[in-house]
């Protein structure tokens, strides 16, 4: 998908801007946009391992944030509450019954065949993470949001957020560990 500005004309985004509603003019979107649009599709994509679902919470944090209500914010705290929005759609996706496999995201072709270096181990591995799992993992060391950023964007504590991630990087590190001790990234847990 192409990452210009490709945020949908929903009927509320309409509405709200024939009226003057909206909580930013264009050219600040479009800059507020440029800067948030790759980490926030990327955020997405690794947390709920579907390009497709990904898109369109994107899509949706992206109209939720353009119409909120909420007070005047700077930069990064736009940046945060965008992805918090972003945290709360996933969140909602979650407690919705699933169909799909827990290896959803790994190919099938892919979860059978040693890894052909470590960067699809390593992908292979994060995959096999819970959601939240992925999701803090993707916070702190792909954004480089600090524990407090995290907390705000998850709604979790930040008290318990430095306890949550060394568990999910142990658990990767297994994984990781377990894939190339037997040449299978393919883990039960």
């Amino acid at each position: 998908m192409n990452l210009e500005l490709a945020v949908p004309a929903a009927e509320e985004v309409d509405e709200r801007s024939a009226r003057g509603g909206l909580r930013m003019d264009e050219p600040a979107f479009r800059m507020f946009y440029g800067s948030t649009a790759k980490p926030l599709l990327g955020y997405l994509i690794r947390a709920c391992g579907e390009r497709d679902l990904a898109e369109d919470l994107w899509q949706e944090s992206y109209c939720r944030f353009l119409t909120s209500e909420a007070p005047e914010m700077d930069d990064r705290q736009s940046r945060s509450y965008l992805f918090q929005i972003a945290t709360n759609l996933l969140r909602d996706r979650w407690r919705r019954p699933r169909e799909e496999s827990p290896a959803e995201g790994v190919p099938e072709a892919a979860s059978h065949e040693p890894p052909l270096d470590g960067r699809l181990a390593m992908r292979q591995a994060f995959q096999r993470l819970k959601p939240r799992e992925r999701q803090l993992l993707w916070l702190a060391y792909v954004e480089g949001s600090n524990h407090k950023e995290i907390a705000e964007c998850t709604g979790l504590r930040a008290g318990s957020i430095r306890l949550l991630l060394l568990r999910a990087r142990r658990k990767l590190a297994e994984l990781i560990g377990a894939g190339v001790r037997t040449g299978n990234p393919e883990v039960t847990k």
